[in-house]
């Protein structure tokens, strides 16, 4: 059983959501924010198997190239529904008023491949070869505030060490100054991270997860204008996330529904994942970074709570924020 039985887990979506008579509306029209990240599949899958289109949503793809700049455009009504990691724009845009957490998303789980700790060829050469000889180095992070940063910092504190963090704005930019040893370190998703180990320019030193364990790497996320007003269309875009989720874990986390339909869940992801690289290419990256999409959107809130701390620990956030500041608990239940 999955560790989520075993954790105190309060956000799971109520059963009576979930399983509600879908299509509430015909046709109509939302936009999603997203990356081009695997951990995303279930938007895709959900659009791809006409989830969407069963809860009478008709869904664009918008995409970004960092967390913050996504947060922005839900805070703006530029993006209706968006998941991605928690960030200090977030939950500033929260306090404001303007966003709301409604789901969880992306997690580590005990026993599946989760996010690795990377490190320069460079570095490596030098002799950091565990995250506990990264002391004093360079950490790559898209902006302050944001889960690279959230993430370099857990591991940094917990193991007594201090790192340098370079903010380069974009994934892309991160990866490109990785692989020239412009930066020495980062961590990121293992479809990404298992790629540039192989191509010898990077090197996997440990695992996210032994440093944060049950991390809620994702959310699903909305205005709160959205959250309040809107409960028929976001529950119904929660529905249809859900099933998306679903698929993407039984074929290729779990790999319960066959080597037929893993093979056709890498055809679907590779439409919006790895689009530049043949299929044959792509392939073992979709399929070796595969982890967990939390079933029902569900959403830890002991880890939303500990990145919340840190947050505010860093003065990044205004210490007046809470959990219902940031999450509307409206859409889950004990």
């Amino acid at each position: 059983m999955m560790r989520l039985n075993r954790l105190k887990v309060i956000g799971s979506l109520t059963m009576s959501v979930i399983l509600a008579n879908p299509v509430w509306a015909a046709d109509t029209a939302i936009d999603v924010g997203a990356l081009r990240f695997t951990s995303h599949a279930a938007s895709f899958v959900a659009f791809e198997r006409g989830y969407f289109k069963e809860e009478g949503l008709d869904v664009t793809f918008k995409f970004f190239q960092a967390a913050q700049p996504m947060a922005v455009a839900v805070a703006s009504k530029d993006v209706d529904y968006a998941v991605t990691a928690i960030s200090g724009g977030l939950i500033s845009l929260a306090e404001k008023g303007a966003a709301k957490v409604i789901g969880g998303a992306l997690m580590e789980e005990q026993g599946i491949d989760g996010q690795k700790i990377l490190v320069s060829d460079a570095a490596f050469q030098a002799g950091v070869t565990s995250a506990s000889e990264l002391d004093g180095k360079s950490w790559g992070i898209t902006q302050s505030g944001s889960s690279f940063h959230y993430m370099g910092a857990k591991i940094a504190a917990k193991e007594g060490i201090s790192l340098k963090y370079k903010p380069l704005q974009k994934t892309g930019a991160v990866i490109g100054a990785i692989k020239s040893g412009q930066i020495d370190s980062w961590s990121i998703v293992p479809h990404i991270a298992k790629p540039l180990s192989g191509s010898g320019a990077v090197h996997i030193v440990g695992d996210v997860a032994d440093y944060i364990p049950d991390y809620q790497v994702t959310v699903v996320f909305t205005s709160a204008d959205n959250a309040a007003n809107e409960r028929e269309k976001s529950e119904a875009f929660l529905r249809a996330f859900s099933k998306g989720a679903a698929d993407f874990n039984a074929a290729l986390v779990d790999k319960t529904a066959g080597d037929e339909a893993a093979e056709d869940m890498v055809k679907l992801v590779h439409k919006y994942v790895y689009t530049d690289r043949p299929y044959e290419k792509a392939a073992p990256s979709i399929r070796n970074g595969a982890m967990r999409i939390s079933p029902n959107a569900a959403l830890n809130l002991e880890s939303v709570q500990d990145q919340l701390d840190w947050f505010i620990a860093e003065d990044l956030v205004k210490d007046t924020i809470t959990l219902d500041t940031l999450v509307d608990g409206s859409y889950a239940s004990n």
